[in-house]
């Protein structure tokens, strides 16, 4: 049973359709891309329709899911107001409208419409950079998970902005042989996107999920791990992107051999909380294991890649062909597994906490389904490691999609259970969560952190 921590003060917590809107945006994003992605196995490939599968899933699902969960969770854990309630809503739909347009023009060719709405995705989230950066900007010091958050914010910053030019580039040469590529300017904006941006946040989140859901704390060889992580792998990201962007391949492999102890590192943090941990084994917990492994087989496998040619292609990501087990094995079973706790608590807070000890109420893990939970768990992975071997073996296409469908199918289940528990517990329809109160939000000022959303 998941605990229900005592020393988060839920007070400063937005209200409940905030993080939701975005948790449900981001999920269709998540099926969207998919789709587009079996799409493109089936025969359907073309480069730009799958920029526009690899948006829909890095911009869509999971910066989405980053920026909801952030807006939520900041004002708690730090215990401040969020800067504006407002600017939150602006933010999502913003974001939403640019990446379906960037998203669009790039999957039917209209490559003259594309810089219109790579700027408007680079307003929504450089609205989200400034509501939350000004809600951590007063705190007196900052822990080891608002560090990482305000690292991701800068990583967003530079990501935008070398995405934006790229997407002028489409349409009015920026870049050549004189000044820069544009694949060196590429390489450097999924570095910083990847590793930068979500890598950063998961591994700030972790800090404080994965000790308050099992119930213990850091010691022993945990702590110089995380000492040496906080410095290391923002250095080598950087390092690592601007290698990539200069095309200077020493730099590059300095700044990728530390990012690779540092998860190395981390991944043994995340392995010895789950092993100590005192609660029983939850959705959460199953996801997270499954990121520990999957994140110390890819840095064994990218260290020798990145010795050898930190700049080549097929390096990109870590290792050869590692795509599938970075993106799905450590990113997505962490988004997942984290969602299995953020729905169900948010809702909980807002709905049961205040009759607890009053009346019989359900706890957290009472609110989704466990059966579904473990089915989808089961597809997920199956289609997970299908596409992984896949990758390696150079086996058929036919494996390759029907891994796909595996984990479609996996996800339909996991998202049927998490708008279960919405449906079932939250106090507001799935339409009134979508719909907020966009019109007030555009044509009032976004000052006041305490307006209700």
């Amino acid at each position: 049973m998941t605990v229900v921590p005592n020393d988060l003060d839920t007070a400063n917590q937005p209200p409940m359709r905030v993080p939701l809107r975005h948790f449900l945006v981001g999920l269709g994003c998540l099926l969207g891309g998919v789709l587009i992605g079996i799409g493109t196995a089936f025969g359907q490939f073309s480069a730009l329709l799958t920029l526009a599968h690899v948006h829909l899933l890095l911009a869509g699902w999971i910066c989405i899911t980053i920026m909801g969960a952030m807006t939520q969770f900041v004002p708690v854990w730090s215990g401040t107001e969020l800067h504006s309630r407002r600017l939150s809503t602006l933010q999502l739909w913003a974001v939403t409208v640019g990446l379906l347009g960037f998203a669009g023009a790039l999957a039917t060719g209209s490559l003259g419409i594309a810089p219109v709405f790579a700027a408007i995705l680079l307003g929504g989230f450089w609205i989200f950079v400034y509501n939350i950066g000004r809600t951590l900007w007063g705190q007196s010091a900052y822990d080891v998970t608002e560090r990482h958050f305000a690292l991701a914010l800068g990583f967003l910053l530079l990501t935008t902005t070398l995405g934006l030019l790229l997407a002028i580039d489409f349409t009015r040469p920026l870049f050549g042989p004189e000044t820069v590529t544009r694949t060196a300017v590429i390489h450097a904006h999924v570095t910083l996107a990847v590793f930068g941006i979500v890598i950063t946040t998961v591994l700030g989140a972790l800090y404080q999920l994965a000790t308050m859901f099992t119930q213990t704390k850091l010691h022993g060889v945990d702590r110089p791990l995380r000492a040496f992580e906080a410095v290391g792998y923002p250095v080598g990201v950087l390092g690592l992107a601007a290698g990539r962007l200069l095309d200077s391949a020493p730099l590059a492999t300095v700044g990728g051999l530390l990012m690779v102890v540092s998860l190395a590192g981390f991944s043994i943090i995340l392995g010895r909380r789950l092993y100590e941990t005192q609660i029983d084994w939850t959705p959460m917990c199953s996801r997270y294991a499954v990121a520990t492994v999957a994140l110390g087989g890819w840095a064994i496998l990218a260290a020798p890649a990145w010795i050898a040619d930190p700049l080549a292609r097929e390096a990109l990501f870590g290792g050869p062909r590692t795509l599938y087990l970075l993106v799905l094995g450590v990113i997505g079973f962490v988004v997942l597994g984290t969602l299995y706790h953020i729905v169900p608590f948010i809702i909980w807070v807002d709905r049961y906490s205040d009759r607890l000890g009053y009346e019989p109420v359900p706890m957290i893990d009472d609110l989704y389904d466990d059966r579904l939970a473990a089915t989808d768990f089961g597809l997920l992975s199956v289609g997970t490691i299908g596409l992984v071997g896949a990758a390696w073996l150079d086996v058929s296409s036919t494996v390759t999609v029907t891994s796909g469908v595996v984990l479609l199918a996996g996800i339909v289940v996991f998202v049927t259970n998490i708008l279960g528990v919405i449906h079932n517990h939250s106090p507001d329809s799935l339409s009134k969560i979508l719909g907020g109160r966009l019109a007030t939000v555009v044509s009032q000022p976004a000052t006041d952190g305490n307006t209700d959303q």
